[in-house]
């Protein structure tokens, strides 16, 4: 049996190497992510934009915030109440009204310095999500839930011991609660401590408004050797020129007051200290948008799909083909393979030029690209070449089963490609389009996914932005799924209906 198939198979690949139509057409789907990436490498253009903030673990970030803050040398402690914290959105240009900024974030932090990117640690109140501690913009741990209000005032203390800072929260100045400890490498002998608000732009539909926030600080005590002794505090905002930082509402500031007798003090600030999501960092690219060439190819392995059946009905040759093989589902198993073969090694030959080609055209231009790692990288190449196969081969079997070019190519196209704009466009809800990237055939282009949603960011997290509701295999399983479910119903109607 198997001998047999693999006879099959090389008369159908003998088959589809002598029809210069479909060669040159399989050619041209390899070709088509190449083309397109030159061309997005080379029309984009953002020399001269301030660089793009980079954490730690070297991923982007948005490291954007109103500080108050004096240098800890060595050892230390900072201890503040807050009893307040107030965020405002803008309503119309000019016109702010009281809203929840769900993670707006005000507290203590220690930070290398106020170069952005560099390690900190913080404990902070958040607008909806209760006392946190963060740390080196990625990590988040929860504390204590609730509210903070005149009536519900939390104390937060951060102390530092070498590189390890630990946070601890309290409702009463008492019994302290530690949230959390961590390592902070690279903080250096000498850090920036102090005060912190932050307010991120609030999702607002599909796109978002900036905000600002204010948080009032009551006693404050500091231990250690703190440059200030407790005075000559000093505020600005971080990250002012960062292309991840949308700037205040208009009519609004960050500052701050106080630095009384009883260490209060009232700090208004915008922005945020967290990882950068496609929302925050609009003018980042991603692999996905070097590979948009894969929309031009899909269209074009789709009808090389259909033809290489719908031909031989046309022609007439089905009836050669199907006597000359030992059995009708074996005829189709064997078209299958040599088409999705071919296909697979054409896109993932187009992809594994597409990638390096693209990132270095536009870096060059000076666009940031979205890191991923190798095996990320490898993983999209793969998973192209595989979408690529996987739709060839269902446009195989809608073409055996429809006999006909023209209505097996619109079929495929329509249920594939069209989900796929759908979801491009801006303002289609997003619960439409997250049940478009989960059922539809169009979930395989969740294979080009690379950007990584975070809880502690509220964003648009819709497959518009990058972000699909599927794992990428998962996304191209409903794809397979489809791919199999044809192949299985072709093969019935090839085995039950004439020639």
């Amino acid at each position: 049996m198997t001998a047999t198939l693999a006879h099959v198979v090389h008369a159908e690949w003998t088959k589809f190497r002598t029809v210069r139509g479909w060669v040159i057409g399989v050619v041209v789907a390899a070709l088509m992510p190449v083309l397109f990436a030159l061309l997005v490498g080379v029309s984009s253009d953002q020399k001269g934009s301030p660089p793009v903030p980079v954490g730690p673990g070297g991923e982007p970030v948005t490291d954007s915030f109103y500080f108050v803050h004096q240098p800890l040398t060595g050892n230390g402690s900072i201890t503040v109440s807050v009893s307040a914290l107030r965020s405002s959105i803008p309503e119309r240009p000019g016109d702010l009204r009281p809203g929840t900024v769900p993670w707006a974030k005000a507290g203590i932090i220690v930070k290398e310095s106020t170069r952005q990117g560099s390690p900190y640690a913080a404990i902070m109140v958040t607008g909806s999500h209760g006392v946190r501690m963060q740390d080196n913009y990625v990590n988040d741990t929860a504390g204590p839930p609730g509210p903070v209000s005149a009536a519900s005032v939390r104390r937060l203390r951060l102390d530092r011991s070498g590189e390890v800072i630990t946070g601890y929260a309290s409702a009463d100045g008492t019994r302290w609660t530690k949230v959390g400890t961590v390592r902070v490498r690279g903080l250096g002998p000498t850090a920036q401590g102090g005060l912190f608000v932050a307010s991120p732009p609030s999702v607002d539909g599909m796109g978002t408004r900036g905000s600002v926030s204010t948080a009032v600080f009551g006693d404050l005590r500091i231990r250690g050797r703190w440059a200030g002794a407790g005075g000559n505090w000093t505020g600005g905002q971080v990250g002012a020129e960062s292309p991840s930082f949308s700037g205040y509402p208009r009519n609004t500031s960050g500052s701050f007051t106080g630095a009384g007798s009883d260490g209060s003090f009232t700090v208004t600030g915008a922005g945020d200290i967290a990882p950068a999501v496609r929302d925050t960092l609009p003018t980042g690219g991603t692999l996905g948008e070097i590979l948009t060439g894969t929309f031009a190819a899909l269209i074009v392995v789709i009808v090389v799909g259909a033809l290489f059946i719908t031909t031989e009905y046309r022609k007439n040759l089905i009836h050669v083909t199907l006597a000359a093989g030992p059995g009708r589902s074996r005829v189709l198993v064997a078209k299958a393979l040599v088409l999705g073969g071919v296909t697979f090694a054409a896109g993932f030959a187009g992809a594994g030029v597409a990638v390096p080609l693209g990132e270095r055209l536009a870096r060059a231009n000076g666009v940031y690209i979205f890191p991923v790692a190798s095996s990320t990288e490898l993983r999209v190449e793969l998973g192209i070449a595989a979408l690529l196969a996987t739709a060839s081969i269902l446009a195989l079997c809608v073409g055996t089963v429809s006999r006909h070019s023209a209505g097996a190519v619109t079929t495929v196209v329509v249920a594939i490609v069209l989900p796929h704009i759908l979801i491009a466009i801006p303002f289609m809800p997003a619960s439409v389009s997250n049940v478009l990237a989960q059922v539809t055939p169009g979930a395989a282009f969740a294979v080009q996914q690379t950007l990584v949603p975070y809880h502690q960011v509220t964003s648009n997290y819709t497959p518009y932005y990058g972000y699909y509701p599927l794992a990428p295999w998962a996304g191209f399983a409903v794809l397979a799924g489809y791919a199999v479910a044809s192949l299985a119903a072709a093969a019935l109607l090839l085995r039950r209906r004439d020639a």
